[in-house]
């Protein structure tokens, strides 16, 4: 009789392991979407202004690292210890962050937690991958995606309200303190459980790729930390940076993809793109409306909550329609729809207009990044021949992260230069603009490969 009973993420073999990291997951998406409102009270309190870019930028870059780190642990010895590491040094992350009286010591805290973040989401896939059954893994990436939506609809809110009627460090520190009851949880099921000890990997190939995302963080961060050197110092030492980023990230992703050639380079290239003029605008959003039209950090954050139920709505529509609309019309109709919300952002803030323009405006953005990020996601899996799924999937989250963390440490650049003010969000808005119109170009070459036959989930994926 057991034999005929479906296996379940949910049956007693699996249930604490699927509850722990469900938890996991759900506390770093909601880490990850508190900082873009609690941000502004931070870079305040800690007198960091110049460096508000460098934190959220900082933290992608170092993820890059912590994605690579664990992958090759993973597959050397397995992912038990990898996922621990992770998981540590998320932790401890935020504690320093929690803890912090100088911005510096702020963003030290948030460059360990990169790696931490990058880190601990590859070895949960590689546990899953390990302990659940083929037919199983649909399932739990789903239960996954989901531990991202609903962060994504509470999260900035709640950490508005946090910094508001408590204390900002408490965004960091309870998150901390609730990490580790969930790693508590996974961990004490994982020791009894046989993981495989993972096999011998090229160590070469993996030493290359380490040293490769180490430059890729190191020059990130350099971007950003050049908005608190003067323009003339900071703004070659940002191209210098930039120049070794594109260099150094060629080996990490499919050949053609800065030249958005056809097929997977270009879907590559556009999940960078997209996201760079995505999460650097949304990164200001709140920093907008507290400065130039007086909201608490509490609305600051339900302003970007209409964003996130229309990112699930655009994933659902995407689930159940992206097979007849065909990748093409995707990509144009979520390009277009990412481009209308910066330019309803723009346009208000040059002519301060009603702020409600910006939520309104921006859950078209949501809407299209739900319509866009899952596809591009499938795609990338479609195009993957057996044994190149991990390069390719690795290389789809580097883009995403890398283009995120360029894009906002370069927006940084220039609100420094311009010192604040009206003028600063203005440039900020143009250049993610131009960023949007560019990926217009590998959204026409994304090609079509056999994703019919793959699930696609709603989420951040």
């Amino acid at each position: 009789m057991n034999e005929t009973q479906p296996a379940s993420i949910w049956d007693r073999e699996r249930l604490w392991v699927t509850v722990g990291a469900i938890a996991l997951i759900f506390l770093g998406a909601i880490e990850a979407l508190a900082m873009t409102t609690v941000m502004p009270v931070v870079s305040e309190a800690l007198d960091g202004e110049a460096l508000f870019a460098v934190a959220f930028a900082g933290t992608l870059a170092t993820s890059v690292i912590g994605m690579v780190a664990c992958g090759a642990w993973s597959d050397a010895r397995g992912p038990r210890g990898a996922l621990y590491a992770a998981v540590s040094l998320f932790i401890i992350g935020l504690l320093i962050s929690g803890f912090a009286i100088t911005m510096e010591q702020f963003l030290l805290g948030r460059l360990v937690q990169g790696l931490g973040a990058g880190g601990q989401t590859v070895a949960l896939y590689v546990v899953v991958a390990r302990l659940y059954p083929p037919h199983l893994h649909g399932r739990v990436f789903a239960a996954f995606a989901a531990a991202w939506v609903v962060p994504s609809m509470i999260g900035p809110f709640l950490a508005g309200a946090v910094a508001e009627f408590l204390d900002w460090r408490w965004a960091f520190l309870g998150v901390a303190v609730l990490t580790a009851g969930a790693f508590m949880v996974i961990a004490v099921r994982l020791r009894g459980l046989d993981l495989g000890a993972g096999a011998a990997s090229q160590a070469g190939g993996v030493w290359v790729r380490l040293m490769l995302a180490v430059v890729l963080a190191v020059s990130a961060v350099s971007v950003g930390l050049a908005a608190d050197a003067p323009p003339l110092i900071g703004w070659p030492t940002a191209a210098v940076a930039v120049l070794i980023i594109g260099i150094a990230i060629l080996p990490l992703v499919p050949r053609g993809t800065l030249r958005s050639a056809r097929g997977l380079p270009s879907v590559v290239l556009v999940r960078g793109l997209v996201a760079g003029a995505f999460f650097a605008t949304e990164a200001y959003i709140p920093y907008l409306l507290m400065a130039q039209f007086e909201f608490s950090p509490t609305w600051a954050g339900i302003a970007l909550m209409l964003a996130a139920f229309t990112w699930a709505g655009g994933s659902a529509l995407q689930g159940r329609y992206g097979e007849s609309l065909g990748n093409r019309r995707i990509a144009m109709i979520s390009l277009a729809l990412v481009l209308a919300a910066l330019l309803a952002v723009l346009v208000t803030a040059v002519t301060e207009a009603s702020p409600i323009i910006i939520v309104v405006g921006w859950a078209l953005a949501g809407g299209g990044m739900g319509l866009f990020y899952p596809r591009l996601t499938v795609l990338t899996l479609a195009y993957s021949a057996p044994g190149s799924e991990g390069f390719n999937s690795s290389a789809l989250s580097i883009s995403d992260a890398t283009g995120s963390a360029v894009a906002v440490a370069l927006a940084g650049l220039g609100v420094a230069t311009l010192g604040g003010g009206p003028d600063a969000f203005v440039v900020v808005f143009v250049f993610c603009i131009v960023l949007a119109i560019v990926a217009v170009v590998p959204g026409l070459r994304l090609g079509h490969a056999a994703e019919s036959s793959r699930p696609i989930v709603a989420g951040r994926n």
